[in-house]
């Protein structure tokens, strides 16, 4: 299993614990939670119940099945209750046991009662026995809410929770070790950190040949996979397919999103925050700022989902009749374009890899893009990444270019003016990441700002 070795080591942890131990994790469709849990099981005295889009009585009847099996190496019949099942598992462990429900949503959306079921045994029996619990599930809203949230018999009895979130870059890249690094980010632009979307490409054929075959030929997994992922998670996809195919061409604020699909801005904003529950998408502020900004804005978090309405969704039909390899090469020459919203969260994903070696000024407390007023200006001005310590008088001022050509003066000077929106931070740090290099005059300028000159190549380095 690539990856996933702080995540493993944690359940380890827990697993070796000498008491109760109920951890809840969730995480999004596709990111590797079963995977993960598969892999712990390996190495452990395990139950692992998968649930089912089942009615109730064939999931009780599978979870008995999976028990009986685990202490007695047979199975008689189904229990008659959940009640049932839970005392059998609570009279019976004696060593470490591990008990994993994955996608316990299905289970608690067809008898809500095994939430107070459950909550009776933790309390008179789980608790005193040496049992690692675990609730596993994709829907992170209904694990927040159902079985988290302060209305839920559940709440307050978990020793530890855990989200699974997507890979970063560079663990990415070891789904694609034969790519050169300008390779591995693009995949990585084109299908973020998902294992399941990163295991579709085959590293042996080009991005190119990978888009064709894996993405744009009907039939292939991503063809449909936005689609599919939409689908079981929300009703009225159309809407949620108006409001991603607004916040990828550009249209990033509420206002416009609502203009743009002719919906009412107060309905906009429910379906947003049903997305960002889902982590599809994610509310933004500038860096520094108050999460109630004005200036807030939204961005589509998954890279594929970027990648498919950008491409796909809105040129479906020209594609069909271009041809899955002539389309593949028409994206390939607009990759760039991609690329250069997708170097800004590389470039994050790189400081806060580097802060947490310590190989940074300073330790961020915030960071992010930023954007706004520069006084000195007098215009709108941006910065790819605002790196800020926790008093405000220290910052990392960040530009990250995807262009090939190599930079050349002008942009970098339009990052040191940039900095002057910012006269009281004390101490200002200048870092450049550019896939094609520097001229000279940037060569020599940054020797005498003491800036940090950063090329691809330089964002793999451990």
């Amino acid at each position: 299993m690539l990856g996933r070795t702080s995540e493993l080591a944690y359940l380890n942890e827990l697993y070796e614990s000498d008491k109760f131990e109920f951890l809840v994790m969730c995480g999004r469709r596709r990111v590797g939670k079963t995977t993960l849990l598969q892999e712990f099981s390996k190495h452990s005295n395990t139950i692992f119940f998968p649930a089912r889009e089942k009615n109730d009585s064939l999931n009780l009847a599978d979870f008995s099945k999976s028990v009986q099996l685990h202490y007695n190496q047979s199975f008689i019949a189904p229990f008659p209750s959940w009640e049932a099942v839970f005392d059998y598992i609570g009279d019976n462990t004696i060593e470490r046991t591990a008990i994993i429900i994955d996608e316990f949503p299905y289970i608690i959306e067809e008898n809500p009662s095994v939430k107070s079921i459950l909550q009776h045994a933790i309390d008179h029996s789980f608790k005193h026995k040496n049992i690692f619990l675990i609730l596993c599930g994709s829907s992170i809203s209904m694990m927040e809410n159902e079985v988290m949230g302060r209305k839920s018999p559940l709440h307050d009895r978990q020793s530890a929770t855990l989200e699974i979130k997507p890979f970063d870059y560079l663990e990415a890249s070891e789904f694609f070790l034969n790519y050169s690094n300008q390779d591995k980010l693009i995949a990585y632009g084109i299908l973020g950190g998902i294992p399941r979307y990163l295991e579709v490409f085959d590293p042996g054929r080009s991005i190119q040949e990978n888009i064709a075959a894996r993405i744009i030929r009907n039939g292939a997994y991503l063809y449909e996979e936005p689609e599919n992922l939409l689908k079981a998670e929300l009703r009225e996809t159309n809407i949620y397919n108006s409001i991603l195919s607004a916040i990828a061409s550009g249209k990033n604020r509420i206002v416009d999103i609502a203009d743009f699909i002719h919906e009412d801005r107060t309905k906009v904003s429910k379906y947003l925050a049903t997305l960002q529950t889902l982590r599809l998408i994610e509310k933004r502020v500038p860096c520094g700022e108050n999460e109630k900004s004005k200036k807030s804005i939204y961005i589509i978090k998954d890279s594929f989902l970027k990648f498919w309405f950008r491409y796909e969704f809105t040129n479906n039909a020209y594609y069909a009749m271009l041809g899955a390899n002539e389309a593949a090469k028409e994206i390939m020459a607009d990759i760039s374009n991609l690329m250069g919203d997708a170097l800004e969260g590389i470039c994050k994903e790189y400081l806060i890899r580097q802060a947490k070696k310590r190989r940074l000024p300073f330790i961020p407390y915030s960071i992010g893009k930023w954007w706004g007023t520069n006084p000195i200006l007098k215009a709108q001005d941006d910065v790819d990444v605002l790196a800020l310590d926790k008093s405000q008088s220290q910052a990392i001022f960040m530009e990250c270019k995807f262009t090939g050509t190599p930079m050349p003066l002008k942009e970098y000077e339009d990052l040191i003016n940039a900095t002057k929106a910012f006269p009281k931070i004390k101490k200002k740090y200048l870092y450049f990441v550019s896939k094609s290099g520097y001229t000279e005059p940037v060569k020599r300028q940054a020797q005498i700002d003491q800036a940090i000159l950063l090329e691809i190549d330089d964002l793999f380095t451990e």
